[in-house]
C-alpha cells in the first residue's frame, strides 16, 4: 500500500502523522510511504532522515493525496484538504465531527473512507487512540490555566499553590476520565486544591484512592456545579462522550457568577465544548473574555507541544496503520470490531451513529459499510495480532 504523509496546515500545529521509526516498520513490511517535504520540522525530524529509512519526500500535498491510497494525519482535514481526497482512499486521522458539519460535509461528498482515531475502541471500553493526547491535553490544562491566572495575562493573580500563610487557588475538574485526571495530577502535585467531578461512582472511588484523600471527589449534578463553579479560580473542562458533541455543563449564567479574573480551559473544544461560553481559539490567540472571565479553548492543545505529543501517538496509532496497510481497510475492519468503530464516514455515508445524530446524517453501521451485497459479515473479536 502506498501511505501519505502530508505536512500538518492547522495553525501553528507541528506534530506530523508518522514518525521515520514507522515508516521504517511498515516500510520493512513492503509498503511505501510518501512524505511531503518539511513534513517532520516541528518536531526536529528532517526530510534525510525519512528518507533513511525509505520514504519517497515529494514537495506539495498534492503530491502525497495523489499518490497515496492510506493518508495517515494527525489534525483533521481542512476544507481544500477534504477536496484532494477521492472515493479509493482511506484516512486515518483525528476527525471530531460532530462539532464539524462542514468538514463532515467535505468528507460524505469526497466518496472517501474515514477512519477517526477519537472512536477508535478496546475491549476495556477505553480510546486508545485518544487517551495518550488526552494525558498530554490534561497536563497542559493546568500549564495553560496558571499561565493566564497571572494578572499580566489577564488573570486574577494567583499561584495555583498559594505559598505558606495564603491559601492555594481553587481548581474544578469537570470530568474524571484521562484527561480530567491529568488535570487533577498536575495540579495536586502543584500544591492547588483539587476538586473532580464525575457521573461514575466507580470511577470517583478510584479517583480517591488514586491521590489518598488529596481531592474532592463530588458526583456530577446541575446543584454541585452551580455551588462549585462560582467559587473556582480555575475550571478544566474535560467532559467526552465518543464521537458525540459535548453536554454544555458550565453555563453562561455559572461564567457570570464567576469571580472577576477566574480562568475557564475546555479541553472538550475538539467536540464542540463543554462550556455554554467557549468558542474555538488557536495557539496564536488562544485566549478572549467573557464576563471578565478568560477562558481558553485552543482546539489543538497538544500541538503546543510536539514532540512528545507526535511520540505518543505514533506510538499507539502505529499497529493500526499496520494493519490496515497489510490487510487492507475492509478486511482489517471485518477483523477488528474495535478498528470498525473508528470507521465515522464511507462512500458518501455516515458510519458513527453519534455524529449521525448530532449532524442530522442517516447512520449506516459500519458493519452495513462493510457487508458485500447479499451476504453477512459477522464481527470477530479485536484480534491479538494488532
Amino acid at each position: 500500500m502506498k501511505i501519505g504523509v502530508p505536512k500538518e496546515i492547522k495553525t501553528l500545529e507541528f506534530r506530523v502523522g508518522m514518525t521515520p521509526a514507522g515508516v521504517h516498520e511498515v516500510v520493512s513490511e513492503g509498503h511505501e510511504v510518501i512524505v511531503e517535504t518539511n513534513a517532520g520540522n516541528g518536531i526536529g525530524v528532517s526530510d534525510a532522515d525519512y528518507e533513511a529509512q525509505g520514504a519517497t519526500v515529494v514537495a506539495t500535498p498534492e503530491e502525497v493525496f495523489a499518490a497515496a491510497e492510506m493518508i495517515v494525519k494527525v489534525k483533521e482535514p481542512q476544507l481544500h484538504e477534504c477536496a484532494m481526497l477521492r472515493p479509493d482512499q482511506v484516512l486515518f486521522t483525528y476527525l471530531h465531527l460532530a462539532a464539524d458539519p462542514d468538514q463532515a460535509k467535505a468528507l460524505v461528498d469526497s466518496g472517501a473512507t474515514a477512519i477517526a482515531y477519537e472512536t477508535v475502541t478496546s475491549a476495556d471500553g477505553s480510546l486508545p487512540l485518544l487517551t495518550p493526547m488526552s494525558e498530554v491535553a490534561g497536563r497542559l490544562a493546568i500549564q495553560a490555566g496558571a499561565f493566564a491566572m497571572q494578572k499580566a495575562n489577564g488573570g486574577c493573580g494567583k499561584l495555583l499553590g498559594g505559598v505558606p500563610g495564603v491559601a492555594p487557588a481553587n481548581v474544578l475538574v469537570v470530568g474524571g476520565g484521562v484527561s480530567g485526571a491529568n488535570a487533577a495530577d498536575m495540579a495536586v502535585g502543584m500544591g492547588a486544591n483539587v476538586t473532580i467531578l464525575d457521573r461514575s461512582l466507580p470511577r470517583l472511588r478510584e479517583l480517591d484512592d488514586i491521590w489518598g484523600g488529596r481531592v474532592t471527589t463530588v458526583y456530577s449534578t446541575k446543584h454541585a456545579i452551580d455551588e462549585l463553579a462560582p467559587k473556582a479560580d480555575l475550571i478544566i473542562g474535560a467532559v467526552l462522550i465518543a464521537g458525540a458533541a459535548a453536554p454544555k455543563l458550565i453555563t453562561a449564567k455559572h461564567v457570570k457568577d464567576m469571580q472577576a479574573g477566574s480562568v475557564m480551559v475546555d479541553i472538550s473544544i475538539d467536540q464542540g465544548g463543554c462550556f455554554e461560553t467557549s468558542k474555538p481559539t488557536s495557539h496564536a490567540e488562544p485566549t478572549y473574555v467573557v464576563d471578565d472571565v478568560v477562558h481558553y479553548c485552543v482546539t489543538n492543545m497538544p500541538g503546543a507541544v510536539p514532540q512528545t505529543s507526535t511520540y505518543a501517538l505514533t506510538n499507539a496509532t502505529l499497529p493500526f496503520v499496520k494493519a490496515l496497510a497489510n490487510l487492507g481497510w475492509k478486511e482489517a475492519l471485518t477483523r477488528d470490531s474495535h478498528l470498525a468503530n473508528g470507521l465515522n464516514v464511507h462512500a458518501g455515508h455516515v458510519n458513527h451513529e453519534a455524529v449521525a445524530h448530532d449532524l442530522g446524517y442517516v447512520y449506516q453501521s459500519a458493519a452495513d459499510a462493510l457487508r458485500p451485497p447479499g451476504s453477512t459479515i459477522p464481527f470477530r473479536k479485536s484480534s491479538q495480532s494488532l
